[in-house]
């Protein structure tokens, strides 16, 4: 049996030309390079989804030349599944491959039950990134995240915390999750004391949602801290599935999601009217979603989702096209506005 035959399931053999296409932003202050586009795992690498198209999503990212990799602690569901899924497919497809891989985990949020399970105490965090690790059966993860602040928690301890992790060689970097310009700047200040500065700063951000633009990306430029953009599809309506309403079956149509059904209705005509303009471009509305957000010059990498290999390449195909007219961007603004 040839162990290089793509066509036997058994063995992956990465694609040779996985370096050729992505691009590749320098991560704040670094030296540390990440994909433009990066691929998260908080959707469909839990128990209750396909293992199999899990493990196909991640071959087809590493195929597309996504190095980084984004989980946390409490993804699944249940907690935990999503890091312990990763780490089946990491022993099973990727064991020659980790030093080519940059591989985050965050902790912040319910985990546990019991007063040390959750927010930002040193116990927890400790703790959290001891569980991932055995889970994901790695010796470090690349970057740790707080996964969002803790106003209960002095900050000084939770910096101190993510600061003894680095030093104990449990992660390489550290990054913050949902903090404020504010928080950011004094956890910035703490961590640079400690020799330990934040890498990396995670928030929500897309054509719908641009409350970061006015404070926080200035912010992670003037403290050289690299940024990474989660939703940047706003949960979907960034696509063409919802340009005639909310078809059968998609997340606006389901009970406890995060796309409310009163969403679409709100942002349809917004939404038809980006399409038009991607379509000008030769790019779905999706892809030029993603085009859009790289753009901003504070922007390191934008962090999608994949339920699977199909859609991840097709939002991969944004890289394609992200250089816009002062016409487009003009037209584009006055939608939003």
């Amino acid at each position: 049996m040839n162990i290089n035959d793509k066509s036997n399931p058994k063995f992956y053999v990465p694609s040779p030309d996985r370096y050729k296409t992505m691009k590749y932003n320098r991560c704040g202050n670094s030296g540390v390079l990440l994909p433009q586009i990066s691929l998260g795992l908080w959707h469909n690498f839990g128990f209750y989804d396909s293992f199999e198209n899990a493990r196909n999503i991640l071959k087809k990212a590493f195929d597309l030349g996504i190095t980084h990799l984004d989980l946390a602690n409490n993804y699944g569901p249940p907690y935990g599944s999503a890091e312990e899924n990763f780490g089946r497919i990491l022993h099973k497809d990727f064991k020659g491959h980790r030093d080519e891989l940059f591989i985050a985990s965050k902790a912040g949020f319910d985990m546990w039950p019991g007063p040390y399970g959750d927010n930002g105490s040193k116990k927890y965090l400790v703790a959290s990134i001891d569980q991932s690790l055995q889970r994901m059966g790695l010796d470090y993860v690349d970057v740790f995240y707080h996964h969002r602040p803790d106003a209960e928690t002095p900050l000084e301890e939770t910096m101190h915390a993510l600061d003894l992790l680095v030093k104990q060689g449990k992660a390489l970097y550290i990054g913050l999750s949902r903090y404020s310009p504010e928080e950011t700047i004094k956890a910035q200040k703490i961590l640079s004391d400690l020799g330990t500065p934040v890498l990396i700063h995670q928030s929500k951000y897309s054509m719908l949602e641009r409350s970061v633009e006015p404070k926080l990306l200035p912010t992670l430029l003037d403290e050289k801290i690299g940024s990474i953009v989660f939703s940047p599809l706003a949960q979907g309506l960034l696509t063409d599935k919802y340009l005639k309403g909310i078809p059968e079956g998609s997340r606006a149509s389901k009970d406890n999601t995060y796309l409310q059904a009163d969403e679409v209705p709100k942002t349809i005509e917004t939404i038809q009217k980006l399409n038009k303009i991607a379509q000008n471009r030769g790019q779905k509305l999706s892809q030029m979603a993603i085009s859009w957000i790289l753009t901003q010059p504070a922007i390191t990498t934008v962090l999608v989702g994949a339920s699977s290999p199909l859609q991840l390449e097709e939002n991969v195909k944004a890289l394609d096209n992200t250089i816009f007219s002062s016409e487009e961007l003009d037209k584009i603004n006055k939608i939003l506005s």
